[in-house]
């Protein structure tokens, strides 16, 4: 009977190190994943830029209006705040607004609006309000909150066409959302590719593929936007005009990839194991495939993430002067245009949200980036 405890400890405590082991010899992307874990406010960037997409999504769903929505009777309403209280004290279950109606500002005779407190009106889940078709594929009039008619909801005021600035920012995340992804991924396979050969290969052709580089590089960035924004026709359908400015931005955008990826395939060109599979017979497409690429692909993937913002940007700065999306398509940047004026922010500044927007999602994608870059370092702890 003794002998069974004293078998069960020795089997533990052979068991132990082979665990440890295990731990000690996890795979490159185990090792990044939980390096990534201890990352706090890059894990809370994951979050919020989850739950960015997650609207962007579903957008239609969640704005109570659409692009085409407008009412010249609330040009440049203020937010309408939901409330629980109302003017009397008395606290309801359900929040509500109360109606808008415009008055005359005695000294300077300059429209404002006030809040009629004997006009509520309940705020609906799941409400009904214009058509349109969810995810692209089913005619619905749901949205995900409104107001019965003949009530508005404008949860961050309007502009200067009377149109919800709420609705615009969630729709126009669609755009502003996107086109990174698309630009960037375009980028990633042209660097990859170009920068690739440039380093593999070397010779005259990596001198000819770094003289192009170095001419679109030299090239200043805002007037490069507007030549090839100036190359593209007037009044063209708005996914004609997506995929101008996405091949515009990814024209510009590779390059700096290229250059990394030529220095990478330069100095794992001549190691031991690539000069092998040379000996063997394998092909110099498998040899970059399967041997050079895996051997820096977590600072690829930390590259990718670092270049969003910059795409973010640049579409936002694009739309802002008027070379990118165009009504009746809106993006973060369209929405931006009316900040212009100064004044115009002085009196409304609500207009400002949007940029909030941007600064937001530059900054999640910089710290998840950050993070990333961290978990990607095999020398940090």
């Amino acid at each position: 009977m003794s002998m069974i405890p004293a078998l069960g400890r020795r089997r533990a405590e052979t068991a132990a190190p082979a665990k440890k082991k295990d731990a000690n010899y996890s795979s490159q992307w185990r090792l990044m994943y939980l390096r990534f874990k201890k990352h706090k406010l890059a894990r809370i960037s994951l979050i919020v830029l989850g739950l960015l997409y997650a609207v962007a999504i579903f957008a239609r769903f969640i704005a109570p209006y659409g692009l085409e929505s407008y009412d010249s009777k609330y040009v440049n309403a203020p937010p309408m705040m939901p409330r629980f209280v109302d003017a009397d004290g008395n606290f309801h279950l359900r929040p509500f607004v109360y109606e808008l109606k415009s008055e005359r500002d005695p000294e300077t005779m300059r429209k404002m609006f006030v809040a009629n407190e004997d006009v509520r009106y309940p705020l609906q889940l799941f409400a009904r309000g214009e058509e349109y078709k969810f995810l692209g594929l089913f005619p619905t009039t749901i949205h995900l909150f409104g107001v019965e008619e003949p009530g508005r909801l404008f949860l961050l005021g309007t502009d200067g066409m009377g149109r919800d600035l709420f609705s615009r920012i969630v729709l126009g995340s669609q755009i502003s959302l996107s086109i990174p992804i698309v630009g960037v991924g375009i980028s990633f396979v042209l660097g990859l590719f170009i920068g690739g050969v440039s380093g593999y290969f070397g010779g005259r052709l990596d001198s000819f593929i770094q003289r192009v580089i170095e001419v679109i590089r030299s090239f200043p960035t805002l007037p490069l936007w507007m030549a090839l924004s100036a190359a593209i026709p007037p009044r063209i359908p708005v996914v004609t005009m997506y995929l101008y400015i996405v091949i515009i931005l990814a024209f510009i955008g590779w390059t700096d990839l290229a250059r990394v990826v030529r220095g990478k395939f330069i100095s794992l060109k001549n190691e031991d194991y690539v000069l092998s599979a040379k000996i063997a017979g394998v092909s110099d497409a498998k040899i970059i495939v399967r041997h050079l690429v895996p051997g820096f692909i977590s600072y690829l993937v930390v590259a990718t993430t670092l270049a969003i913002p910059g795409m973010i940007l640049g579409e936002t700065a694009m739309s802002f002067l008027g070379l990118g999306i165009r009504s009746p398509a809106t993006s973060w940047g369209v929405l931006l245009q009316e900040a212009q004026k100064i004044e115009n922010v002085a009196l409304y500044p609500w207009k400002l949200i949007p940029l909030g927007v941007v600064v937001t999602t530059v900054l999640t994608f910089n710290f998840l980036g950050d993070g990333m870059r961290d978990a990607a370092d095999p020398y940090k702890k």
